[in-house]
């Protein structure tokens, strides 16, 4: 029951959209109306600058870190975090408050990993910055940091990696057309507005 529970609450809360909530505070343009249509940090950061960037982030962590850390506590196995998991990444691609209108849930995975341990967390933050500085595509370096979190697991938390999986697959899934623009050379650089 207590898993039931949390499965609807993880999926609520992530249907909070970080980008939507920082667009009224900074008076910016809707983001799935403008730059790359996604309702993420890299597209706020585009169309709204650095602070509205970083709100968004802020908001699409932390807002699966809380029922992922909630979970945890309460004892719920790996297995089922991992379900609960996937329904706040859920919520995110699919949020209940916007039509199922969502995004590509990287941040919100990353907050669901992020109880697993901080050094998970710098692991991660160091590939994607890595990854970023070396090829300038947010998308490209959100598909290999969230490719190596089942290894980085592994290496840490090996508990976790079968749910970690799971994440990592949905996600990459989630990335199909920007693994299509990539191959085909007309995927937008992090900092290239559209």
């Amino acid at each position: 029951m207590i898993f039931i529970f949390m499965l609807i609450v993880a999926y609520l809360s992530g249907s909070i959209s970080g980008a939507r909530i920082s667009a009224r505070i900074f008076k910016t343009k809707k983001p799935t109306e403008h730059g790359s249509l996604n309702p993420g940090a890299t597209n706020m950061y585009r169309i709204g600058g650095l602070k509205a960037g970083v709100l968004t982030l802020f908001i699409d962590v932390f807002k699966a870190v809380l029922p992922l850390w909630g979970s945890y506590f309460l004892g719920i196995s790996p297995i089922q975090l991992g379900f609960i998991a996937i329904a706040c990444c859920l919520g995110h691609i699919f949020p209940i408050f916007h039509a199922f209108k969502g995004g590509k849930a990287v941040a919100t995975a990353f907050g669901s990993m992020l109880p697993i341990g901080l050094d998970l967390g710098v692991s991660l933050i160091i590939t994607w910055f890595i990854s970023l500085y070396a090829f300038r595509y947010s998308s490209l370096a959100s598909i290999i940091s969230v490719a190596l979190s089942p290894v980085y697991v592994w290496l840490l938390k090996p508990t976790y990696v079968i749910p970690v999986s799971m994440l990592a697959i949905l996600i990459l899934i989630r990335h199909t057309p920007n693994i299509r623009r990539l191959i085909l050379g007309t995927e937008p650089k992090y900092d290239q507005k559209r």
